[in-house]
């Protein structure tokens, strides 16, 4: 009767491993890298653009040349800090990153385009508001 619990309890142990390393699996086939924004942050900044409409591109190009530049920058709160609560950069502690409005045409108010720089000159780009980020350098 023992040799039989300890081989139940084996079989289910065994059964519950192959069902973590099954869901594990699927999680990396169809759950997209964490963070999704850095996944091709070796690219260049030419190469990521391309992708956007023209007007986007230019928008970017004026916000990174204004941020090199000091400024002046067109919203109050461009320069302030970004938090980065999202958890989509690298956590780099209080006050590290900034954030820069990227112009949306059309838009009444900022948009949810921005830049992210942080203090050792990376910069970021996210097109929807801190839910992805594209590295620009």
């Amino acid at each position: 009767m023992l040799a039989c619990t300890n081989m139940n309890k084996r079989t289910s142990l065994l059964g519950w491993a192959f069902a973590v390393l099954i869901a594990l699996a699927i999680g990396q086939r169809w759950l997209p890298a964490h963070p999704p924004s850095l996944r091709d942050s070796g690219r260049t900044a030419a190469a990521d653009l391309t992708r956007f409409p023209a007007e986007e591109q230019q928008a970017i190009d004026a916000t990174v040349t204004l941020l090199k530049a000091g400024g002046p920058f067109p919203y109050g709160k461009d320069g302030s800090e970004f938090s980065n609560r999202e958890g989509r950069l690298p956590q780099l502690g209080p006050g590290y990153y900034r954030e820069y409005t990227v112009e949306t045409a059309g838009s009444p108010d900022r948009g949810a385009r921005r830049i992210v720089s942080g203090r050792a000159g990376e910069i970021y780009y996210t097109r929807d508001h801190y839910q992805n980020f594209i590295r620009l350098n």
